[in-house]
């Protein structure tokens, strides 16, 4: 009973992670659009600095953005914030529950390090909490004033913590980290940054104040920083589908490579918005993940030599696959088969032998945490059954 009310609140958790996530990002990415598609207005306003029309759904539409802010607050005034804020409650929430209560077997992987539950944790927690003491702190620094050395600093610290969680944690909680980090991030903005200065400027207006454009211009930057970020951090999210990402011996540069393909992609959507044309920031991104594509290229493990059958790697499937993957699993973790996927019969096997290849011996993502103790020897073997075809007689 404890393994199915750990799974429905994990799937709970998960889709509401997806439903605010797609709220948060889809209100940050419109507005970031909205900024960079505003125009003078064709006729001058007292305070309008931007114009807009657009229709959608069957309506016309008019926005306008005030330089500052208006003379008088309206009666109503939508503030973006929960959405923020239950993306990154429900997000750690789900982290909890899934990598730190079960964190021998997501989190530790003895390849990498031998560690305890609670050095795991403090490891990723410290991550978190670090990355956005050290982002604040360089932003509210002189850097921050300039924003490509700012950028630079900062990939350049998260290459060294992304570096650092794969030496440490298994591939997949090295990436989830990283994500957790950077969301951190995100929603720290919003709560320490962007609904404060923006409660600056209302109070400001209604005390009778002439209203703080430098909390306006602050609130402003971070915004855009989340815009950067969101592409690298939803990647991560369905990483946990792509072992050959996460499993790979150079997991944490492959991620930092995916990540400045994204941020190069948004980069090109935000140019175009603002009409400037750039023609070699979308090539430049597709090159990088082509050569992402021949780094992760599966290897050949020596299909030449004796011809393997099942009757060879059996023993392989049974003691290290077949815990999980069966329809009476015997996993302690696993009550039933992940994905739904079955070992228990050679056809069942052979069906998904590019797919084992690609965990077990590629990436090595499988066994998780590698918690039956499977040797290189035998994920040469499995890999050279494979190579020759995965023959069953």
């Amino acid at each position: 009973m404890e393994t199915v009310i750990l799974e429905w609140g994990q799937l709970f958790l998960r889709w509401l992670h997806i439903i605010t996530g797609i709220a948060w990002i889809g209100a940050s990415f419109y507005f970031v659009w909205l900024n960079n598609h505003l125009r003078p207005p064709e006729k001058n306003t007292d305070g309008i600095d931007g114009d807009l029309w657009a229709i959608h759904g069957g309506g016309f539409y008019r926005v306008q953005r005030f330089a500052v802010a208006p003379e008088k607050l309206p009666k109503e005034l939508h503030w973006f914030k929960w959405e923020a804020y239950m993306t990154w409650i429900s997000g750690i929430s789900l982290l909890i529950l899934m990598f730190y209560f079960e964190a021998r077997v997501y989190m530790i992987d003895p390849e990498v390090a031998d560690l305890t539950v609670w050095q795991a944790i403090a490891i990723g927690v410290g991550a978190i909490v670090g990355g956005w003491i050290f982002y604040d702190l360089l932003q509210k620094s002189p850097v921050g004033k300039n924003q490509l050395l700012f950028g630079i600093l900062f990939f350049a610290f998260t290459v060294a913590v992304s570096y650092g969680l794969s030496q440490t944690l298994s591939g997949r909680a090295a990436y989830i980290h990283v994500g957790a980090m950077l969301g951190s991030i995100m929603v720290a903005n919003v709560f320490f940054n962007i609904i404060p200065n923006q409660r600056k400027v209302v109070d400001d207006m209604v005390a009778g104040r002439q209203p703080d454009k430098e909390a306006a211009t602050s609130a402003k930057n971070r915004s855009l920083h989340n815009n950067y970020i969101t592409l690298p951090v939803l990647f991560i999210m369905i990483s946990n589908h792509y072992p050959f990402t996460f499993g790979h011996e150079w997991n944490w540069g492959i991620l930092m490579g995916i990540s400045v393909a994204g941020a190069l992609i948004r980069h090109w959507f935000n140019l175009r918005g603002q009409g400037q044309k750039n023609y070699w920031l979308w090539p430049l991104a597709a090159l990088g993940l082509l050569s992402l594509a021949f780094v992760t290229a599966p290897r050949s493990h020596g299909a030449d030599g004796k011809k393997l059958t099942y009757v060879d790697v059996q023993p392989i499937i049974e003691k290290h696959c077949r815990g999980c993957h069966s329809s009476q699993p015997t996993d302690e973790v696993f009550k039933v088969a992940p994905s739904g996927v079955m070992y228990d019969t050679p056809e069942q096997v052979k069906a998904m032998a590019e797919k084992i290849k690609i965990r077990a011996v590629n990436t090595k993502s499988m066994p998780q945490g590698n918690k039956t103790k499977m040797t290189q020897e035998e994920r040469n073997l499995l890999g050279i059954w494979i190579d020759q075809g995965a023959k069953l007689d």
